[in-house]
């Protein structure tokens, strides 16, 4: 399919973890608040558009937020909450088109080239879009559009009309846009491969436009230098990839920095439990088991290890019994000290469909109530049902590993946002 043939949209929401506290909560609508890490760090994740006309941005320090707007209110992140919408998100522009491809928590490509007739066209698909995600997730949740030809200047066009935008790229504005934009407004260029731009002598993407391929080459080396010099010329033939046909997943974790040096063991083991609990999750809604589980503490003393068993499992409690195990053969039992970062994992993943189906009753029931739990949870939201041990525990609000990786990787984490 030629690359003009297409239309590609990159849909960013704007402000999304602020938005999504405003939508929740009227007290915080048109007032500056940052949303803050709930593990006791200082810094502000993301700022309201009210806390950025301020000069509040993403990474600034609480202090440093408090004095550039002093009357900023600070909500602790909620990632339950934030995934719930997100999920929403995707359902909504599922509507639109079945290449639906998840680039982040809050961003996703969409290709619209086979379905935008069935909605007149593109405007009116996005106006139609934009009502729905006001009507269904709420009015202070907004999103930014780009819509171009393909992937690289479709998310390059959603930047420039922040808030709640449209913003077209063509052959016929694409040098126009290139004079005006900045290297690093391009995903893949950043701090590194700009600053060697610049010594070249390349200082926008108009002139990244006029460089030749031999010249980039030369100095970035085949792969880096091809990817500049198609920027340059406006190309990218990669697809939209479907999440649901994401490639298949190698391995699943998770990892969580603790708010303080915990000594308390019981604690420690609530937040490993947790943590596995949040795999399990990932494990069913991919339709996969595993048999080898790892995990790792660091602190006072460190712990790293993983143990193979020959069962396949998906459930939490399972995963915890393994990493005990772990624990057991590398220190008997939890040494004396302190934890303040742990991670678990999971591998040797099988698809549910090429496992047998358990033969004993007590095994089908186990799975039956773990079902019903997922979907007392995805109604009510997470943690409305947990294990018992967990009473009292902090709920955790951590992000995947890889979660900014490359597109295999977030494609294969979109996958855990699909129903099994």
């Amino acid at each position: 399919m030629e690359m003009s043939s297409r239309t590609i949209l990159h849909i960013d929401f704007d402000s999304f973890f602020a938005s999504a506290e405003q939508q929740y909560n009227p007290l915080l609508r048109k007032r500056p608040i940052g949303v803050t890490a709930t593990n006791g760090r200082t810094c502000v994740i993301a700022s309201s558009r009210e806390a950025k006309r301020k000069g509040v941005k993403t990474g600034s320090r609480t202090q440093d937020a408090v004095r550039l707007c002093p009357d900023i209110i600070f909500v602790p992140a909620d990632f339950v909450k934030y995934w719930e919408i997100s999920k929403k998100f995707i359902a909504i522009c599922q509507d639109f088109s079945p290449l639906v491809e998840v680039f982040s928590i809050d961003e996703l490509f969409m290709d619209v080239t086979e379905s935008v007739h069935l909605f007149g066209n593109v405007d009116d698909l996005i106006a139609l879009l934009k009502k729905r995600i006001a009507e269904e997730i709420g009015e202070f949740i907004t999103v930014s559009v780009g819509v171009s030809t393909n992937k690289i200047l479709a998310k390059l066009a959603s930047g420039l009309k922040k808030p709640n935008g449209v913003c077209v790229i063509s052959g016929k504005n694409l040098e126009e846009i290139y004079k005006n934009a900045v290297l690093q407004d391009i995903c893949g260029i950043g701090p590194r491969i700009e600053a060697r731009l610049i010594r070249m002598g390349i200082l926008t993407l108009l002139q990244l436009r006029k460089t030749s391929l031999s010249h980039l080459v030369a100095e970035f080396g085949n792969v880096e230098g091809n990817f500049l010099y198609n920027v340059g010329q406006g190309k990218d033939v990669r697809p939209v990839i479907a999440f649901t046909r994401a490639p298949d997943v190698k391995s699943v974790g998770r990892q969580y920095c603790l708010p303080h040096n915990e000594h308390n063991e019981r604690v420690v083991m609530q937040n490993v439990y947790e943590l596995y609990e949040e795999v399990a999750l990932k494990l069913r809604r991919l339709n996969k088991k595993a048999r080898s589980c790892g995990l790792s503490l660091y602190g006072s003393y460190t712990l790293y290890g993983h143990i193979t068993q020959q069962e396949y499992v998906d459930s939490g409690y399972d995963l915890f019994q393994m990493g005990m195990k772990v624990v057991e053969r590398e220190y008997s039992s939890f040494p004396p000290g302190y934890v303040r970062r742990i991670g678990v994992w999971v591998s040797y993943l099988e698809d549910k469909s090429h496992l047998s189906l358990p033969l004993f009753p007590e095994a089908r029931r186990k799975e039956k109530i773990i079902s019903i739990r997922d979907t007392i949870n995805d109604t009510f939201g997470n943690h409305t049902i947990r294990n018992g041990f967990l009473y009292r525990a902090a709920k955790l609000t951590t992000v995947p590993n890889g979660f900014m990786s490359d597109r295999v990787e977030r494609t294969k984490l979109a996958q855990s946002f699909a129903k099994s």
